[in-house]
């Protein structure tokens, strides 16, 4: 295939066929098994529900190119209508038998021109050396790697029940309370909202992203996501029950199809409740819980900032050994 012989389409949810995002599915099963061999494969007739699905406050542009009834390349373009209205994050899909023909390329001008469209003037985006091709791509389209980090696999069973032990154990004299929850409940939500906007302080590298305000409207949101998409989170927060302040959370995710991987999500400890052993606590208990929530996971990844070394020491401690180098890319349009 030849440059002049790619058409980019808009995807569009509302009248795609099931044939369409059955097609558009088999090419995301297609990259993620080249590039996770070891993993059991995604769920295509889920992927295939939910293409396209968004947050209200969010804009989601989704195309792709066809050869024949076969889609060989997606991308997506994503930003919110609310905050960071500079900003939009993007991701490009070329199928493994498809790759070297200009389909990325094109994809990622479309992705650029409807950016520009939008008034946004910072395009981000993340590759893996679980594709090595992806990091000369993302250089060729003038991307500055804004934030290098590391994506990191746990296996459970080399986790040390003695450190977990050893981890989750309080002095008497402690103030605060441990929360396990599925779904947050209504009473926690705004003190949730608040506390997860401490994400804020974790490294941003070069990335010019302003800080995001949390809502109880986008956990509620997210929640209903997950739902649609059978997924399960497990938070774990930590509150001081003397003012009703949550001084830290973690949450871990997982599907029950593809229930032998979860992934370790954002764990904040609030600035002013540090040297408290916190993030640890909360990191051991997400574990010691694991078991009961979701039998059958093997491993447990998590992604940090590589200059993120105090989160880094942790997962180090607990036995996350290196997995993948991720970098977190933006381009400047002028």
């Amino acid at each position: 295939m030849t440059a002049i012989q790619i058409q980019v389409e808009a995807f569009e949810k509302s009248t795609a066929s099931p044939e369409e995002r059955q097609a558009v599915a088999e090419l995301i099963l297609a990259c993620h098994a080249l590039a996770y061999p070891e993993d059991p494969p995604l769920v295509q007739g889920l992927v295939a529900a939910t293409l396209g699905n968004h947050l209200p406050e969010e804009l989601v542009l989704p195309f792709m190119v066809r050869r024949g009834e076969q889609v060989i390349g997606w991308a997506r373009l994503e930003f919110s209508l609310t905050q960071n209205l500079h900003a939009a994050h993007a991701n490009v899909m070329v199928h493994p038998a498809h790759r070297r023909a200009g389909v990325g390329r094109a994809l990622a001008a479309t992705l650029e021109q409807q950016a520009r469209q939008h008034g946004r003037r910072i395009i981000t985006f993340s590759t893996s050396d679980r594709v090595p091709a992806a990091h000369f791509f993302a250089q060729s389209l003038g991307g500055e790697a804004a934030l290098p980090m590391r994506q990191s696999q746990l296996v459970v069973a080399d986790i040390s029940a003695e450190l977990l032990e050893r981890w989750c154990a309080r002095p008497e004299s402690d103030p605060y309370r441990l929360h396990i929850w599925t779904t947050l409940p209504d009473a926690y939500l705004d003190r949730a909202a608040d506390l997860m906007g401490v994400m804020n302080t974790a490294p941003k590298g070069e990335l010019d992203i302003d800080d995001w305000t949390i809502t109880p409207e986008m956990i509620r949101g997210w929640e209903a996501m997950m739902s649609k998409e059978g997924e399960v989170c497990l938070t774990l927060a930590a509150e001081d029950p003397a003012t009703g302040t949550l001084a830290g959370y973690t949450q871990l995710f997982w599907h029950p199809e593809r229930a032998s991987i979860a992934y370790q999500g954002a764990t904040a400890v609030r600035p002013e409740s540090r040297g408290a052993g916190l993030g640890k606590w909360l990191k051991a208990a997400a574990l010691r819980e694991l078991p009961a929530s979701c039998p059958g996971t093997r491993f447990i990844r998590t992604s940090n900032a590589n200059v993120n070394a105090s989160m880094l020491a942790i997962n180090v401690q607990l036995g996350f050994l290196p997995y993948a180098a991720v970098t977190e890319w933006q381009i400047k349009l002028d």
